[in-house]
């Protein structure tokens, strides 16, 4: 067990250093990349690795068996692979269980939700409830996390694809989006593009670059998702219908070479990031804490680093941001973050698995 201290942090927003003291302890190990998990009315975990494996572990222990019945199209090259799991909030009733992944078509690939139901150890009554168009050669920014909302309705993310200049401006194609759908994959009436002429109305938000964060505030019902930026300019948002988000005409970040694309960070008519991350972090997986486990982060946001090695601590005041700390440092390149229904917070790191914070 690795005994983490909270230190001061970052990017000129100043906090009192936390008097707690929090330890992470390995959870599970033998899962190369734990890029989503979720939780069984059971209490059982299901994660995916994005090598293509989906995989249960009971009271702590990763079953030998991978579960089977997984879409045959997964293509796990590059930034791509079996992505996201999130588990229908009336599972009891109804047994869906939703996943993200990368597709392939011949040479090119995009990214596909579908849902299915667990029987046993497989997968069965596999439904595609959204494929994204056009797809792509490149296989960047798939995007790929997912959400429900207190009201039902799914929530998730498609990046860019690489076409920063074409997608995400474009409300005729997908990409660079994030969408929302009845939990069926049904457009609901009220989508803010709905009845536009030449639009995908399963669009919500646009002018995103690449979210690989995305968790509802239970303080407010709404949808903050974060996005990796180019080389700086890592994004934190607030998602509101029908709002454009600036990429690629906004933001704090220049291109890897060093040069300058955007036309600014601000614009009327689109949305200002609440945070964002220069030098960027590398930001995936994220959780608001609403577990007593943790006093000292009880009402405030995770954000997991690959970059850092670390978890960063977002101190809220409504929607405002007023410091961040590093915490959890050296836990390795973190892929995503979750409170558990136990009320303890697991992180799952490339290489290792998954680890669980333990409060002293």
């Amino acid at each position: 067990m690795k005994k983490i201290l909270l230190p001061l942090l970052l990017l000129g927003l100043i906090v009192n250093q936390s008097q707690a003291q929090y330890s992470y302890e390995l959870y599970v190990e033998g899962i190369q990349t734990p890029w989503g998990m979720d939780w069984l009315p059971n209490g059982d975990m299901l994660v995916t690795d994005r090598s293509g494996e989906l995989y249960l572990v009971k009271d702590g222990e990763l079953q030998d068996e991978t579960i089977a019945g997984l879409p045959d199209d997964i293509l796990a090259q590059r930034q791509g692979g079996l992505l996201d799991v999130r588990v229908h909030p009336n599972y009891a009733d109804n047994g869906w269980i939703y996943l993200a992944y990368s597709f392939s078509e011949g040479r090119n690939a995009s990214t596909k939700i579908v849902r299915a139901r667990l029987d046993g150890n497989a997968l069965t009554d596999m439904e595609t409830i959204y494929k994204a168009d056009p797809n792509s050669n490149r296989g960047v920014h798939y995007g790929g996390r997912i959400e429900f909302d207190n009201d039902g309705y799914l929530f998730f993310t498609i990046g860019d694809r690489g076409y920063r200049d074409d997608l995400p401006q474009d409300l005729s194609k997908d990409g660079g989006k994030v969408y929302r759908l009845m939990d069926n994959g049904t457009v609901p009436s009220d989508n803010p593009f709905v009845g536009s002429d030449n639009s995908v109305e399963a669009t919500y938000s646009y002018g995103h670059r690449n979210p690989q964060g995305m968790a509802m505030n239970p303080a407010t019902g709404v949808i903050w998702t974060h996005e990796h930026g180019p080389r700086g300019g890592d994004e934190l948002n607030i998602i509101h219908p029908g709002k454009n988000y600036g990429w690629p005409i906004l933001s704090y970040g220049i291109n890897y070479s060093g040069s300058s694309f955007a036309e600014g960070t601000e614009r009327e008519g689109m949305e200002s990031p609440i945070n964002y991350w220069v030098p960027s972090i590398a930001p995936s997986g994220m959780a608001f804490v609403t577990s007593d486990n943790y006093p000292e982060w009880k009402g405030h946001l995770l954000v997991g680093s690959l970059k850092f090695n670390n978890v960063e601590l977002l101190k809220l005041d409504g929607d405002s941001v007023t410091g961040i700390e590093k915490v959890l440092e050296g836990i390795g390149r973190v892929r995503s973050v979750e409170e558990g229904p136990d009320g303890n917070i697991y992180i799952g790191v490339v290489g290792q698995g998954i680890f669980k914070v333990v409060a002293d």
